[in-house]
């Protein structure tokens, strides 16, 4: 006998099997709504609106925190969206981000919440999402606004001033050095907004502290990278005073490489982002401080905007989200 439930069965898998081949991963109550969407064609009454966050690498422990904010606030208003919580293999892994924005497309979602891996590349796929009707709220990594000029859209930004977060960090880490101290700065990937707000956030506060900047480079949010670029640092500027890297995954590999070269106690480390680790090694004193941009909140801040964009049907407008400076000495 037919089983009544196939094509549905079917259908979800087929879904589900394309978006394993893409590589990246996709979070166990994602299984639950694919099931609902491709049951839509059957007549059953529309349930809550469907929210699908979009997020860079989930390896990376901020990302993580971000999902599990949002999978919690989700079971706390069950009855009021369903949540698809999506993310990529590695931090800069456009082309998955933006295979996964199709596929959010193909499955109907209400609303899309995105933490972009490329301020620029993830907008053409944005506009077809708009196109499709669906509500977009980009978030943690601002869309560049000549592009979407250009591409005659507006996408809300629900995050925080990132180059005031740097600045902070910046300003606390002067405190520690001299006019004139050799410093170095790590720098996210190069076409992302957060990076490069950071990256003027520092400037900001060692060119005001009368800092010399010898070297910049990026290490692309990622550890391992960011271990190679600062062990050549070390190399080509064995005075270095001070690291100041974009994230804390980054700083992680900082301090890697200054403890190989037997620098630790040479160079003073910062990051960004407030994860675990870095708390831990800060009061080790082996890092000196973080900005925490509240990781746990900052799609739920997205996916709360969302939800009042569907209900309210009001114009879109960016909204600043907090950020604070943590540092070893404080706890906070």
């Amino acid at each position: 006998m037919k089983n009544p439930g196939g094509a549905l069965t079917h259908c979800c898998f087929s879904s589900f099997s394309l978006l394993s081949n893409f590589g990246f991963r996709i979070s166990s109550l994602v299984l639950v709504f694919l099931a609902a969407g491709c049951g839509q064609g059957a007549g059953k009454p529309k349930g809550p609106p469907k929210i699908a966050l979009v997020m860079k690498s989930l390896a990376n422990e901020f990302f993580k925190t971000m999902e599990d904010g949002a999978t919690a606030h989700q079971k706390q208003h069950a009855s009021e969206y369903a949540l698809l919580a999506n993310g990529t293999k590695d931090e800069t892994d456009v082309e998955a981000q933006i295979n996964i924005v199709d596929q959010m497309i193909a499955q109907r979602v209400d609303a899309l919440v995105i933490a972009p891996a490329d301020s620029k590349a993830l907008i053409p796929v944005c506009k077809r999402a708009r196109d499709a009707g669906i509500v977009v709220v980009n978030i943690d990594n601002k869309f560049d606004a000549a592009v979407l000029a250009d591409k005659n859209i507006q996408i809300p930004f629900v995050g925080p001033d990132n180059r005031k977060g740097a600045r902070l960090a910046g300003e606390h880490l002067a405190k520690k050095l001299k006019s004139g101290d050799p410093v170095a700065l790590v720098e996210g990937a190069p076409n992302a907004f957060n990076s490069i707000q950071r990256k003027l956030g520092f400037e900001d506060a060692m060119n005001a502290a009368g800092m010399k900047i010898v070297t910049s480079q990026t290490g692309y949010w990622e550890t391992d990278k960011a271990e190679g670029v600062v062990a050549g640092m070390i190399r080509e500027h064995p005075d270095l005073k001070a690291v100041l890297c974009s994230n804390d995954s980054m700083a992680l590999g900082a301090v890697a490489a200054l403890k190989s070269a037997r620098k630790l106690q040479d160079a003073i480390v910062i990051g960004f982002d407030n994860i675990a680790a870095v708390q831990e090694m800060m009061k080790k004193g082996e890092i000196l401080c973080t900005v925490d941009q509240h990781a746990d909140k900052i799609a739920v801040f997205g996916i709360e905007y969302a939800l009042e964009i569907l209900a309210k049907k009001a114009a879109p407008a960016d909204k600043e989200t907090p950020v604070d400076l943590i540092t070893g000495e404080s706890g906070k």
